[in-house]
């Protein structure tokens, strides 16, 4: 039975009536108390403590009232007055990403090629002749310098291949749109001289035609199957492996569930049967990747809504019609000021975007996609309006999404909460990329339509936060901070007046993630009847000095009534 918080003399009557006992039909398996809990339900906005059964919430009220549900059995953990407040839903992220990336070199934090050549010379130290080297995270703004001879600021490969003659180098960009590679992995690609730019991508060259070892977009899969195929057990085993560290990754920074942004039929089956043999360690909302023709084969059969106790859900497709900005591969209607004779990438074809579009609808899908400069979301809004039309739909019911939304044209922010699309976008990209934005676009192009969050959210759209992990940290906190402060690296902040206040953003990490992905009935609020997903706070990010923020840490994940993650 779903219940609210009893009322004091109802609880004064109901403790008189048991004694010290409760009846074991209403007591709690945990109660959280001696909190400040921010429920993010407006019905109830504060309360003190939260009862939960099973893997569900039973009661939130004052402390007292919920001591009516304390039995024998009872966990209980005393907050300590701490800030308690939903699970962080990752509104935008890679789960096997976020794995895989625990398995390779870290380049994230890196601050110069050099440090790049040289963490690449120890791992072939340690690996066999012939093994790939692989890494993710460097990105060339970040560099204090850049050696030279160089390309749109990334230097020729010809120092890393000093260090790896005999191993394939293959080092994916922050963004995921762009991979570097050595010597040896062009040649294994059979990339040279005379190999022309794919659909969608470009092998970047020098002066004299020669590949830098640059590889932006599409073109980075040229040289992506390097690596040798591992045996089905091998594959199982570091499937396994990967969904365990990303796990691990997110419940300690106190996400609870995860929009996993791009994933093929074969990793659904393996979340499925993880699933099914309750060995997730989050909730997942999958978005699928695939070709029209597979989508169309397998969207039936594949849909799935809160299986195995709200922790896989299959209804939304994922496209990409650009790449990113940092390497000049989101799509704008102007050039950029910094490489004037582009105006980036148009990664997948309108015509082909639009089909996809048309399968979702048919088979009621929601679509999401992946649209970083102003070409690309003008594109993906007129896609969307074309196809409800079409088909007489009502748009806002479906909940389509724009993935990032980060460079927009004026004309089109109020567009958003007109057609009911949701924006989809993350904190953290805005401070981490605002100290280079400026270059890329010019000054007023940044100011008037650079990760548009007020006016976004005061047009009346709906807009969500997340990481985009492994781009990013995981971290909520960092990225929460970012959309309340606007504070870059260099100290300075990235047009503030664009900013959202704090519950406002602690909103756009919890119930607008939930509507994002129609779980607002079991996820997003700390409301009776929901899932016990409850994070404990070490700061009350709410209330502490802005500057604070960042510093606020997890103490407590519970998922589904379990502690999962204690600090």
């Amino acid at each position: 039975m779903i219940r609210r918080a009893l009322a004091p003399a109802a609880v004064a009557v109901l403790l008189a009536a048991c004694g010290s006992d409760t009846p074991a039909d209403e007591s709690a398996d945990l109660l959280v108390t001696n909190a400040r809990v921010v429920t993010v339900d407006d019905t109830q906005p504060e309360a003190e403590a939260v009862a939960v059964r099973g893997s569900r919430i039973l009661a939130v009220g004052s402390a007292a009232e919920m001591e009516a549900y304390r039995g024998e059995g009872t966990e209980v953990i005393d907050a300590d007055g701490r800030l308690v407040i939903p699970g962080f839903i990752e509104g935008h992220g890679h789960f096997t990403g976020l794995g895989d990336a625990r398995m390779i070199l870290d380049l994230t934090t890196v601050t110069s090629w050099e440090e790049i050549v040289d963490m690449v010379a120890a791992a072939v130290a340690d690996a066999p002749a012939g093994t790939l080297i692989r890494g993710r995270g460097w990105h060339q703004e970040k560099w204090t310098s850049t050696p030279e001879p160089q390309v749109d600021g990334v230097p020729h490969h010809d120092a890393l291949s000093a260090v790896s003659p005999d191993h394939p180098v293959y080092l994916t960009h922050a963004s995921g749109h762009a991979a570097f590679v050595n010597g040896r992995a062009l040649e294994m690609a059979g990339i040279d001289a005379d190999t022309p730019d794919p659909a969608g991508g470009t092998i970047v060259r020098d002066a004299s035609g020669r590949a830098t070892g640059l590889l932006r977009e599409t073109a980075a899969g040229l040289a992506s199957g390097l690596g040798g195929a591992l045996t089905p057990e091998e594959e199982e085993a570091r499937f396994r492996r990967v969904v365990e560290l990303a796990g691990a990754e997110a419940l300690s920074k106190g996400v609870t569930s995860f929009h996993d942004a791009g994933t093929g039929f074969g990793t659904v089956d393996g979340y499925r049967n993880l699933a099914d043999a309750g060995e997730l360690p989050i909730r997942l909302y999958v978005m699928i990747r695939a070709g029209n023709e597979a989508l169309a084969a397998n969207l039936d059969d594949y849909r799935l809504d809160g299986h195995a106790d709200g922790f896989l859900t299959v209804r939304s497709i994922k496209r990409s019609i650009d790449g990113a900005l940092g390497s000049h591969g989101a799509w704008l209607l102007e050039p950029y000021d910094d490489l004037p004779s582009s105006a980036g990438l148009n990664t997948a074809p309108v015509d082909d975007v639009a089909e996809t579009a048309r399968l979702a609808a048919e088979h009621g899908y929601q679509l999401n996609v992946h649209a970083i400069g102003d070409r690309a979301n003008r594109e993906v809004l007129d896609i969307y309006e074309r196809t409800w039309q079409a088909g007489g739909l009502d748009g806002e019911g479906l909940r389509w999404r724009i993935e990032h939304a980060q460079h927009l044209h004026p004309d089109d922010i109020p567009r958003f909460a007109e057609l009911g699309v949701i924006a989809a976008m993350q904190g953290v990209h805005g401070t981490s990329d605002g100290p280079w934005v400026p270059e890329k676009l010019g000054a007023l192009r940044a100011a008037r339509g650079a990760y548009m969050w007020r006016a976004l959210w005061d047009s009346g759209a709906i807009v969500t936060n997340g990481t985009d992990t492994p781009v990013e940290d995981v971290d909520p906190i960092a990225s929460y901070y970012s959309m309340v402060s606007r504070m870059t690296n260099t100290g300075q902040k990235f047009h503030p007046e664009q900013a959202l206040d704090r519950m406002e953003s602690l909103k756009a990490y919890t119930i607008n993630n939930a509507i994002a992905s129609f779980q607002e009935d079991d996820l997003g609020s700390i409301t009776p009847g929901k899932y016990a997903d409850l994070v404990i706070l070490s700061k009350d990010i709410l209330a502490v000095d802005e500057a604070e923020i960042p510093s606020a840490e997890v103490d407590v994940t519970i998922l589904g009534g379990r502690v999962a993650y204690r600090r």
